[in-house]
């Protein structure tokens, strides 16, 4: 390193941060807006998220990265399972753990539970957050401040903000930056992700095939990409995927009448892999049956879980 970078690294502080809650609190749509570009996709489904996906923060006083992973939940299947396995994993390495609970429900016994298991990362430091103040009143965001403050002794500090309106964002983010150790950057400048192509493409067609789907079959559908070329001419990158179910039911839900809903997946889809690419994109989706993926470890083994 040399003279200027390390006295330019002076004083600035990074490291890792993830948020922890039950499923569909906002933790996807918190680190998107922290980031202020979408790297983790979103729906009102629980489990849509499914690794741990890092989103990069820049800012003059340092950078943070943040990890976003499944919310804690009690599996039913050996998804699941793994699921949790990967959260206790991050947990264990991150210095800063943010703890959210939406702002428009009570606090209950799910959020206690995953708030005391907070006691095994002694590590790391807490900060709570209560999320989603746009879609609440005022006294709602009062009474679950005073809530989640009685659940631990040793937050740093405890927030409320919309990642939806931004307001507050600014306050969480100094918070988070002033809890991490003093040093360099860990990802270059410009960085938003260290998530591949592949990766991104194939959670912007899972979350469009997750729009509108009920019971069961959110946690049925996984996507690989089968290919990515660029032609030669002309333009256009083709995508190849497809969109795995775990019973044949299932997969003509995903079709539609007619191939209806395939394509509107598809269209959807491509709006956001075509700025991602930066070019024109032609989306290929097939739709495969491979019966209880979620529950076999071969099948997890080749969906990359």
């Amino acid at each position: 390193m040399t003279d200027e970078a390390g006295a330019a690294d002076a004083g600035k502080r990074s490291g890792f941060v993830t948020f922890v809650g039950r499923p569909n609190v906002g933790k996807s749509t918190l680190t998107n807006a922290l980031v202020g570009e979408k790297v983790a996709i979103t729906s009102d489904k629980p489990q849509t998220t499914r690794r741990a996906i890092r989103g990069i923060v820049n800012r003059p006083g340092g950078q943070l990265v943040l990890v976003d992973t499944p919310g804690l939940h009690k599996p039913r299947t050996l998804l699941g399972q793994r699921l949790n396995d990967l959260v206790e994993q991050v947990l264990g390495d991150v210095d800063v753990i943010g703890f959210c609970v939406p702002a428009t429900e009570k606090v209950g016994p799910g959020d206690r539970r995953i708030a005391e298991s907070l006691d095994g990362y002694r590590r790391a430091k807490k900060v709570a957050i209560v999320t989603k103040t746009d879609a609440a009143t005022r006294e709602q965001i009062t009474d679950r401040l005073v809530e989640v403050d009685s659940l631990r002794e040793d937050w740093a500090a405890v927030i409320p903000l919309s990642a939806l309106t931004r307001d507050q964002l600014d306050v969480l983010t100094d918070e988070l930056l002033s809890l991490m150790p003093q040093g360099p950057a860990l990802y270059p400048e410009g960085v938003v992700t260290d998530e591949s192509l592949e990766d991104r493409i194939a959670e912007i067609i899972r979350e469009a095939a997750l729009d509108g789907v009920r019971d069961e079959l959110p946690h049925s559908i996984a996507v690989t990409i089968d290919d990515i070329a660029e032609r030669d001419e002309g333009g256009l990158t083709d995508v190849y995927a497809s969109i795995v179910v775990e019973r044949d039911s299932q997969k003509a839900i995903i079709i539609g009448r007619k191939g209806a809903r395939l394509r509107d997946v598809g269209t959807r889809a491509r709006a956001q892999i075509e700025p991602l690419v930066g070019m024109k994109v032609f989306l290929k989706l097939h739709v495969r049956v491979a019966k209880e993926w979620q529950r076999d470890p071969k099948q997890l083994g080749r969906l990359g879980f």
